[in-house]
């Protein structure tokens, strides 16, 4: 165990997170999606203390993060349509799994295929931070593997404190899913939905088929039990079943709402926040979660439901 330094979002916060990063330390910082777990992708020692810390199996790929297009370029082969892909996206919620270009990378980060899953964050101070370290950092969810990802400062320290140097406090995340995995080498592709709307790929790129699988995943997010609280989690609930606590969405009665008004955007930035809480109010009873509209950011939240729901091993 050692001691997690709370780092605020000033220059002096930003250098000390940098110099860890140099050091090959690991530091959870915001992004706008969720809380990434930051480490040298250039390191094994680095991106190997990634997978200790959180318990992730090691056949499970990460996302580069890089603060803009020309740092994609050095890592990744990107064609006519993934150029045009990231320009309309990028800077933002989406992750690009393209063919491997640099060989520098460790290989822990790329599960050993032979593609690599790279975003831009929106987020700035994910920006200054990628910027103030100099390189590209492998970034996954920074929670403990398979439970309920962190949209504050606060949930990682819950999972992770005594396992990582420090946590960059830069707030509530505003998208609060996961960012869209978009898979671009063997034809396009729907690899996880997240904080880009499918719907919004398909503008560009026409139906998107899914792809990737549990059993041997090509991008993060993709195992059966993901997202997962400690309780036992119903979905579709129409009713309220004896001691269950139940998470609504819309103007329903209910013990916690993702969005009164029915709106997803909402929905997905409280998601994670409240099935923390939700875990929290069960103690260890069931929760009930209300039908969300399988339509734009509720794709996004749906998957991670049915993951947080699904059967543990």
């Amino acid at each position: 165990m050692i001691r997690t330094e709370l780092l605020s979002q000033d220059l002096a916060g930003l250098q000390r997170a940098a110099a860890l990063l140099r050091a090959g330390k690991l530091v959870a910082f915001p992004t706008e999606t969720v809380y990434g777990l930051g480490g040298d992708a250039r390191s094994d020692t680095a991106v190997a203390r990634i997978f200790a810390a959180k318990g992730r199996p090691r056949f499970n790929p990460l996302i580069v993060h890089v603060p803009d297009l020309a740092a994609a370029r050095d890592i990744a082969q990107f064609d006519a349509r993934a150029e045009a892909v990231a320009a309309q996206f990028w800077p933002g919620p989406l992750t690009l799994v393209l063919p491997l270009k640099d060989a520098r990378l460790s290989a822990l980060v790329t599960a050993e295929l032979g593609s690599v899953a790279i975003r831009v964050p929106a987020h700035p101070l994910a920006q200054a931070l990628l910027r103030e370290f100099g390189g590209p950092l492998a970034a996954p969810s920074a929670n403990v593997s398979g439970r309920v990802s962190p949209t504050r400062a606060s949930h990682v320290l819950d999972g992770l404190a005594g396992r990582i140097a420090a946590v960059l406090n830069g707030g509530a995340c505003a998208v609060g899913v996961e960012s869209t995995i978009l898979g671009l080498v063997d034809g396009p592709k729907l690899l996880r939905p997240g904080g880009v709307a499918v719907e919004a790929l398909e503008v560009l790129l026409g139906p998107l088929p899914l792809g990737g699988s549990a059993e041997r995943p090509s991008a993060p997010g993709q195992l059966a039990s993901h997202y997962a609280p400690l309780s036992v989690v119903r979905l579709a609930a129409l009713d309220v079943r004896g001691g269950e606590v139940r998470l609504g969405f819309g103007p329903d009665p209910c013990d916690l709402n993702l969005s009164a008004a029915g709106d997803l955007v909402e929905a997905a930035a409280n998601l994670f926040h409240l099935l923390r809480q939700a875990d929290a109010l069960a103690a260890g009873r069931p929760i009930a979660v209300a039908p969300v509209p399988e339509i734009g950011l509720g794709r996004a939240i749906n998957d991670r439901l049915r993951r947080a729901a699904a059967p543990r091993a």
